[in-house]
């Protein structure tokens, strides 16, 4: 059975994909440093899949921790989350962003190619394009400058992908663009977990209808949009996991120093009403939420163009905006 190393894989996307690759034959190996999760999220992916994954605390920057994993496992492919990604945080403190997620990504390439690792699939974002000139966006869509030091992390780390795979390291990666995950796992046994305030929409709502919060801020209704609020690609945690799978199932196929990007989206955007009107139908709950200035640094709309995964892969999404909003409330009911 093929070992997968997952940083951050007690986080929200790296929870979920952990369940996807087992349940396709591939065995989780998983490093989080717990700073946006917590330990019981191990407990529960036993519950889920009847397997104990291996775990490791720690840091990605940590070298000495990696040469104790790969010590004891033989990793054949990492899918590399870890990283922190709250916007306003990163403006206040970019150091601290770049350090950690950059500097994590330079340590982890060393160590994969000191040890042979051929296999790397990196989470970027579709903060990458900014806000585009043409919609929707495709992976030749042009970067735009970053909004944040987060954004621009994102950028960074491509760029050294890119260099990286060009030096020859016998190395094979890809870079997943994503849009918005939402939802939670329809076992509600994982979901999304932010510690202390949410940095997304989703958790907001359900916070706000299960009386966690008093009420919801739009910012701003004045968009140039159907509705007046902003648009975006929400797409479901497990049909963002499966896409992880089939990127590290479809690397094991190509040459050595390979890279690619893909976008992972639904192909469709939704406004930022329209998400509350479908969790409002799909969990009976009335939301309480009142429409905000434009909070800076907003991007108006984006969605994706999803043709090349489509093709590339093989991978749809699976999961439409109400199943995302039933699986996210349950999950809210379940805390």
């Amino acid at each position: 059975m093929r070992k997968i190393l997952i940083t951050g894989g007690a986080g929200f996307i790296g929870s979920h994909t952990a369940v996807e690759l087992w349940n396709s034959g591939l065995e989780p190996i998983i490093l989080d440093d717990l700073s946006n999760s917590s330990a019981g999220v191990i407990d529960s992916l036993e519950e889920i899949t009847g397997k104990r994954f291996a775990f490791y605390q720690g840091d990605c920057n940590d070298r000495s921790l990696l040469e104790k994993i790969s010590g004891e496992h033989e990793i054949t492919g990492v899918i590399h989350f870890a990283a922190f990604k709250a916007v306003g945080e990163s403006t206040a403190f970019p150091l601290k962003y770049y350090k950690n997620n950059v500097g994590s990504l330079l340590v982890l390439l060393d160590w994969m190619k000191e040890k042979n690792i051929k296999d790397l699939v990196f989470s970027s974002s579709c903060t990458v394009y900014g806000q585009p000139e043409v919609l929707p966006v495709t992976e030749a869509t042009p970067r735009q400058e970053a909004e944040s030091p987060y954004g621009n992390t994102k950028k960074i780390c491509e760029d050294i992908l890119v260099d990286f795979v060009k030096s020859k390291p016998g190395i094979r990666v890809i870079s997943l663009r994503y849009f918005n995950p939402v939802g939670a796992h329809p076992s509600s046994k994982i979901g999304e977990l932010p510690l202390g305030t949410p940095n997304n929409l989703v958790p907001f709502i359900t916070q706000t209808a299960a009386g966690i919060r008093k009420k919801l801020t739009v910012f701003g209704d004045d968009y140039p949009t159907p509705d007046g609020s902003c648009i975006r690609d929400y797409i479901h945690v497990v049909d963002l996991a499966d896409a992880h799978l089939r990127a590290i199932s479809y690397l094991k196929n190509q040459a050595m120093d390979f890279y690619d990007v893909f976008n992972v989206g639904t192909g469709r955007g939704n406004s930022v009403l329209e998400v509350i009107q479908a969790f409002e139908k799909v969990s009976g709950e009335k939301l309480n939420f009142e429409i905000g200035p434009r909070r800076p640094g907003d991007v108006i709309q984006v969605w994706a163009d999803t043709t090349k995964i489509n093709q590339v892969l093989g991978w749809y999404p699976k999961f439409s905006l109400e199943d995302s909003m039933r699986d996210s409330w349950n999950w809210q009911k379940t805390l």
